[in-house]
């Protein structure tokens, strides 16, 4: 089971572009029964091993700018650090309360994705100023939730900066890579993570981003991300809800 959603959840993210974390934690919580602690930490480390391809390939490319990723840590890994640690901290009493603001984050992450693919951003000037407080915000998400780190980092190269679509997707997937590692790391430390369902995950993700990096070249992307991210709300809205009924 665990390796067949670790499949799917990669080969959807390679024909959409859509988060690792966007998906998989609601997959998670709501498909396996995972606690939200649990689902967060797992869904941290996963999308760090199914974006290291991926990562890679833009590396070797040298589609990834260097000074604007270096702009985005500054503020990223202190956010992330503090996101897992806040989530460490609130599941100790308030587990309904994490199910609310996870569900809220995936709503918040997919009708943010949304927008950046049904709108056309234009750029007057850059704002390099901007990254490192933007990025610590997006760091504290991913840290409490897993998601953000894709759809809000591209959302903000193409409003602070002028990259390339290339160099805004390779910063954005190196700059997602780090946070997942060292808040995934988090997790681990304080024992939020499966490893037994991490490695069927991943062994399922590795075959699942390969077929889906195949299969992109010879489909429509919009259509089915706009699909991906429309259940994605309906998701999300679920986790409220129970969050609320619950709490």
């Amino acid at each position: 089971m665990a390796f067949l959603l670790g499949f799917l959840i990669a080969f959807v993210i390679g024909i959409t572009g859509v988060g690792a974390g966007s998906i998989t934690v609601p997959l998670l919580i709501l498909g396996l029964g995972l606690s939200p602690e649990i689902a967060v930490g797992t869904a941290l480390l996963f999308g760090f091993l199914v974006k290291v391809p991926a990562g890679a390939v833009y590396l070797f490319r040298r589609q990834v700018a260097g000074r604007v990723l270096g702009l985005l840590l500054l503020g990223g890994l202190p956010g992330v650090l503090l996101g897992s640690l806040l989530l460490v901290h609130l599941i100790k009493g308030a587990k309904d309360m994490v199910l609310l603001l996870v569900g809220l984050t995936v709503v918040v992450s997919a009708g943010l994705g949304l927008y950046r693919s049904l709108a056309r951003l234009t750029l007057s000037r850059e704002r390099p100023w901007l990254l490192p407080p933007a990025a610590f915000g997006i760091g504290l998400k991913v840290g409490f939730s897993s998601s953000g780190a894709g759809t809000l980092g591209s959302l903000l190269l193409l409003y602070a900066t002028r990259l390339t679509p290339q160099q805004v997707v390779g910063t954005t997937i190196l700059f997602g890579l780090v946070l997942s590692l060292v808040g995934g790391g988090v997790h681990l430390h304080f024992g939020q993570v499966d490893p037994k369902l991490l490695l069927s995950l991943s062994l399922g993700g590795i075959v699942g981003a390969s077929l889906g990096a195949l299969v992109a070249t010879r489909v429509p992307k919009q259509p089915f991300r706009v699909a991906l991210l429309l259940w994605l709300l309906f998701i999300g809205a679920q986790l409220v809800w129970r969050g609320v009924v619950h709490g």
